[in-house]
């Protein structure tokens, strides 16, 4: 599966791809868009030794330009569905309509499991969460807040004051999420002392569009944070990289990774939990868990809907288990 040759036809793939999609006149849900997304979700899936930080300069600036557009497309998905749900009396109550939303019903029961498992097996479940770019159609913080977490607040964050309103309207007319559904119009860098009320934070896979973005924003997460709170991370590995900026463990300084799951059923995204460590700042870069190294080409956030759900009857899945890399002290 490590050949070069092999290496060389799926870079030669993606860079087809690319070259379509970005003559395509809009990225908004079409026939011609799904079918260009799919098509590169269905190449970047297979098992791949690949490792994008060693590929040519001017494949990694098609790979920027990938990531910012599937960004793009994200959020059209998102918007076009969100408007379409609004449409109805009690949007709730027909999140269906939404092709993948029984796949977010696993992702978000993976996501639950974990931090469970890693970070409220015996505390009880979170009273504050936040999640950081949560977007027109907000459906993790709506699962998790409908079948996991009915007794938690989500503090939902987005830069975007229409995708607030167009997330608020999904929840105002049920009695218990508008309550429990709270949404911010910030730059999370602007959010300070507030950080500290929540006991997990959520952090979107296109929350800081490249490496450099996304670390500035993990490291004023890390600053404000509560010690002992979760920061959770969505992620993938191998030829994924080519669709999300990959994030190394040592970026994350000042949270302990506790475990990455990667699962290889139908579920698509990876999932990192980490801890903020008790004592925080000032840490030193060079004290890293020797293991930490181990997963740095493995971890990636991943959060586009094509990634996670177009990929349901893709036969390269079919395996139910989930594997983890749980880290050990």
């Amino acid at each position: 599966m490590g050949s070069h040759n092999e290496h060389t036809i799926l870079v030669e793939k993606v860079c087809q791809i690319y070259d379509k999609i970005s003559k395509l006149e809009t990225l908004k849900p079409s026939k011609d868009v799904d079918t260009l997304f799919t098509e590169l979700v269905l190449t970047c899936i297979p098992p791949s030794s690949i490792i994008i930080s060693n590929l040519p300069i001017n494949i990694q600036e098609i790979r920027s330009k990938l990531i910012k557009l599937c960004g793009e497309a994200e959020g059209h998905l998102e918007a076009h569905f969100s408007t379409l749900l609004a449409s109805y009396t009690n949007p709730l109550d027909h999140l269906e309509v939404f092709p993948y939303y029984s796949n977010y019903l696993k992702l978000s029961r993976v996501e639950y499991d974990i931090l469970i498992r890693h970070g409220y097996g015996q505390t009880g479940p979170p009273k504050h969460v936040a999640f950081v770019g949560s977007g027109p159609l907000p459906l993790t913080s709506i699962v998790l807040a409908s079948y996991h977490l009915k007794e938690t607040t989500f503090h939902n964050y987005d830069i975007n004051p229409l995708a607030n309103a167009m997330a608020s309207r999904l929840v105002s007319t049920d009695p218990d999420l508008s309550k429990r559904m709270i949404f911010h119009t910030s730059d999370i860098l602007d959010v300070t002392d507030e950080l500290k009320e929540y006991d997990v934070v959520f952090m979107a896979a296109l929350v800081g569009m490249d490496v450099e973005e996304k670390v500035k924003v993990v490291q004023h997460l890390e600053k404000y944070m509560a010690p002992d709170s979760i920061l959770m991370l969505r992620s993938a590995h191998g030829a994924r990289a080519f669709l999300y900026p990959v994030v190394d463990p040592k970026d994350l300084q000042g949270f302990e990774v506790l475990s990455v799951f990667h699962p290889v059923d139908d579920v698509i995204n990876s999932v990192v939990i980490t801890r903020k460590n008790p004592i925080t700042s000032n840490i030193n870069p060079h004290h890293h868990h020797h293991h930490h190294q181990l997963e740095s080409e493995s971890i990636m956030p991943s959060s586009c809907k094509y990634c996670e759900f177009q990929m349901f009857n893709n036969p390269l899945n079919k395996r139910s288990m989930v594997e983890e890399l749980a880290i050990d002290d």
